[in-house]
């Protein structure tokens, strides 16, 4: 089976319409974190569109926005707003979709994830110890672990992350995700017009569209910082091989 993996689409409809142009497979996995940013309703909505069957994943961004949606009061800074303003865009039937997709899914001999298969908000990256990455995969009989959450493509040792599609810690500009063909990962980039697709998501008022822009798109952070504050913000012991 061919498999599109989508994760990280982050609200970003210019960069979703970008890959959804060029996606020739059998299905379709979002791997979570489609809503959290500019455009989330449009986001589910283009993707629930699609021909092929379309397999979702809930991650941390739609964990926080049922929890807006339950009545808890959002985060502070960035997270917070993305969640307030994702559930303020969400009708009661995407609401209660959501609610139903799982944070891990088996199919086609892989694991599908958003964070890692434990937690929706693990963080694993190039830079993760091996023994902390094969003891946050150790839960799967799968071959291969496919996730996102941490916006970089990687492929490792029974690991594959699909990078991100709306907001890439890249270190250049694009949209990025992963085909899998035979339960082999190729990682993919998608370049699309920024200029238009800065207008297009400024004129939705999110309002931290200009981080989002700068940072992942119009001029983006260098991919190794990135990688080395999500291994600070991991907690782990950095001492592991």
């Amino acid at each position: 089976m061919r498999l599109a993996v989508l994760a990280d689409v982050h609200g970003n409809l210019p960069a979703l319409r970008a890959v959804l142009s060029e996606v020739d497979a059998d299905a379709i996995v979002v791997a979570g974190d489609a809503v959290g940013g500019p455009q989330p309703l449009e986001v589910l909505e283009a993707l629930a569109a699609r021909p092929e069957p379309v397999h979702w994943i809930a991650g941390n961004a739609e964990r926080e926005t049922l929890a807006v949606l339950g009545g808890a009061p959002p985060a502070e800074g960035p997270p917070g707003r993305a969640a307030r303003w994702s559930a303020d865009a969400l009708d009661a039937g995407w609401a209660a979709a959501i609610a139903r997709w799982p944070i891990r899914l088996a199919l086609d001999g892989t694991c599908f994830c958003h964070g890692s298969p434990r937690r929706d908000d693990e963080i694993l990256t190039r830079a993760t110890p091996r023994a902390a990455l094969r003891e946050a995969l150790a839960s799967v009989p799968e071959r291969l672990v496919v996730g996102g959450h941490t916006h970089q493509q990687v492929l490792r040792e029974g690991y594959a992350n699909a990078g991100s599609v709306g907001m890439p810690y890249e270190g250049r500009p694009g949209a990025f995700w992963l085909v899998l063909d035979g339960g082999e990962p190729e990682h993919r980039v998608t370049p699309y017009d920024l200029d238009a697709a800065a207008a297009e998501l400024r004129a939705t008022g999110y309002p931290d569209v200009e981080d989002l822009l700068a940072e992942s798109l119009l001029d983006p952070v260098a991919p190794g910082v990135v990688t080395e504050l999500f291994e600070r913000a991991s907690g782990r012991d950095r001492g592991g091989a």
